[in-house]
């Protein structure tokens, strides 16, 4: 142990000497213990760090460390702060480099400064995605799959570790070799190592451990999300993803019958996975190229909705599909608005399977037509790529586009954006107006076409035929205009019923005898018309005055029992019957109205 304290008391005076200002802060790891997940195809590895302050004066940060070797292979990074009874909350990471040493470095800004000989309890989160390597590479449809994952036995850090562990979860108990440093103890699927003591900071040593893992290694290698906002209450939702089985590739012929008669044949394979989407998504679909796949599944729960997307044929290891899934949102549930500012606040990238890889992943927000001082936040560093320009119906300008891309996202990248910019609502009338023009212009023409006269003579029959057609356009707008006023009469007697107000029921009979002597004898005028030209169509309009003088006694009759009915000269059992009846009689005399009025 003496050995071990000197060489330990070496290697920082040496780190030292070379003028690295990590250790200028006095913080020592007291003690580390690290979760390595290997029960998927990401690696997750969790340390629970004890961190203690042994300098002369406080401190505001501390670095954390990634080795080399897993580097490259970075997903996420997250730290935060624990307390006596609860966490504290995440902490901001900011990427930096130590001069002199190979990896990953992340300086991590403390909410509160650590004084000196205080300690503080640190939770750090990694995952590391296409760290797996299948071993063998390729595998027929019989066996099972194997992989290797290479690591370190140690908590890569710039700083001492008075004292360490190491606990490894796998997939299966199946385990062909595993480094055995410090003597390590195995129980079914965990592996342990350590403790580690007095570990000098930058400590290496390979970790190696050849398994049985059979779950999914899928890969999305390339999807893109568009996200397309209309103002109109709909936000749409569509995805194409390149979808790949990165596991032991297959060799060997592939036998559907042995694949459904036993099951372990093909059992790292693929069959079907279950996408989440939010639970407001409406008018799912989920297609490729050839068309809608239908052995898909929806279920929609209390707080999501889950697709069980299956594609056409099951994934082995070097097998890709191509697919789109798409859905409707509302778009009070995510586009925010205080006049003409506007936020839309969604996901950067959804759920599509458990334990999600995507190596590039395009995201593509359409906004309306007209909007503009557009800028965006993001929980997370992506790449933005120039604005473009997307032309869909009616579009005159087209609608801006924004355009992202990031690399390497698993499931903690899952995350809301928020795009803000401006739009003026008046904009929104641009689009019913374009239709609006588009009809008034052909039936513009249609008229100025209709009514031009193109014959070298004329035909004294044809004008006939059109004064009685404009005469029979006026008696038709007049009829319905007059049966308004019926309706119009029943609203007051309900309100009258209610109000039980005598001089608003004797104003609107007052209004109706008025209206309605205008429109008869602006009818009768016509009537002598048709009849002038010799049409005898007016003799159906007489039929109709007949008619109509019928339906205005029954309302006037209607008037009155509802007056006997506030007055309580009639019971209301005996007025509904009174009341269903003269409807009745109304109601049959305006169908014979109606009647007339198409043979006009």
């Amino acid at each position: 142990m003496a050995g071990k304290s000197l060489l330990f008391g070496v290697c920082t005076l040496l780190l030292v000497a070379l003028g690295l200002e990590v250790y200028a802060d006095g913080l020592v790891n007291e003690d580390v213990k690290r979760t390595v997940d290997l029960g998927t195809h990401l690696a997750k590895i969790t340390a629970e760090i004890v961190l203690s302050n042994q300098g002369p004066s406080a401190v505001q940060n501390f670095i954390l460390a990634v080795e080399p070797d897993l580097a490259p292979r970075l997903a996420y990074i997250g730290a935060s702060v624990k307390g006596d009874e609860e966490e504290d909350g995440t902490l901001e990471l900011q990427q930096t480099s130590i001069q002199g040493q190979r990896g990953d470095f992340y300086k991590v800004q403390l909410s509160s400064s650590l004084a000196p000989g205080a300690q503080l309890k640190a939770k750090v989160e990694m995952a590391f995605s296409h760290v797996l390597k299948p071993f063998p590479s390729h595998i027929t449809q019989a066996e099972r799959q194997l992989v290797v994952f290479q690591g370190n036995h140690y908590f890569y850090s710039p700083y001492p570790t008075r004292s360490q562990t190491t606990r490894v979860r796998l997939a299966s108990k199946t385990v062909e070799s595993y480094t055995k440093l410090g003597n390590p103890s195995k129980t079914d699927e965990v592996i342990e190592y350590g403790p580690f003591r007095d570990v000098a900071p930058f400590s290496e040593d390979t970790m190696k451990i050849h398994y049985e893992n059979n779950t999914p290694f899928l890969t999305i290698t390339s999807i893109v999300r568009t996200i397309e906002v209309s103002h109109w209450g709909n936000i749409a939702v569509e995805e194409t993803i390149d979808l790949r089985h990165t596991g032991a590739v297959l060799k060997g012929p592939f036998s559907r019958y042995d694949y459904q008669r036993q099951s372990d044949s093909g059992i790292s394979s693929v069959k079907s996975f279950k996408t989440i989407l939010p639970a407001s998504a409406q008018d799912v679909y989920y297609r490729d190229e050839i068309g809608n796949i239908s052995t898909s599944h929806l279920q929609v729960l209390d707080d999501s909705v889950e697709v069980e997307v299956r594609p056409r044929f099951p994934l082995f290891g070097g097998w890709k599909t191509h697919y789109m899934i798409g859905y409707n949102l509302p778009s009070y549930e995510y586009l925010y608005t205080l006049g003409d500012q506007y936020a839309l606040k969604m996901r950067l990238v959804d759920h599509v399977y458990d334990d999600q890889v995507i190596d590039h992943m395009t995201v593509r927000i359409i906004l309306p037509e007209g909007a503009k001082n557009i800028h965006i936040d993001t929980p997370y560093k992506i790449d933005r790529m120039p604005n473009q320009l997307h032309y869909t119906y009616l579009d005159t300008f087209g609608r801006p586009v924004l355009v992202a891309t990031k690399s390497n996202l698993v499931e903690q990248h899952i995350q809301d954006l928020v795009v803000h910019y401006n739009f003026n609502k008046i904009l929104m009338l641009q689009e019913p107006l374009l239709v609006v023009g588009a009809f008034y212009i052909l039936f513009f023409t249609v008229i100025i076409y209709v009514r031009l006269d193109f014959a070298i003579t004329k035909d004294p029959a044809a004008e006939v035929r059109m004064k009685v057609a404009s005469i029979t356009e006026q008696v038709l707008t007049l009829v319905n205009k007059r049966l308004g006023l019926y309706r119009h009469m029943d609203e007051v007697v309900n309100r009258y019923k209610q109000s039980r107000d005598t001089g608003a029921l004797n104003s609107g009979r007052k209004t109706l005898e008025a209206e309605h002597r205008t429109l008869t004898n602006d009818i009768s005028t016509l009537q002598a018309r048709l009849k002038a030209e010799g049409s005898d169509l007016a003799e159906k309009v007489a039929e109709v005055q007949k008619l109509d003088g019928q339906v205005k006694d029954l309302v006037f009759r209607s008037c009155q029992e509802a007056e006997r009915l506030v007055a309580g000269k009639v019971k209301k059992e005996a007025y509904i019957e009174n009341e269903k009846s003269l409807t009745s009689k109304r109601q049959e005399l305006i169908s014979r109205i109606d009647s007339l009025l198409d043979t006009l």
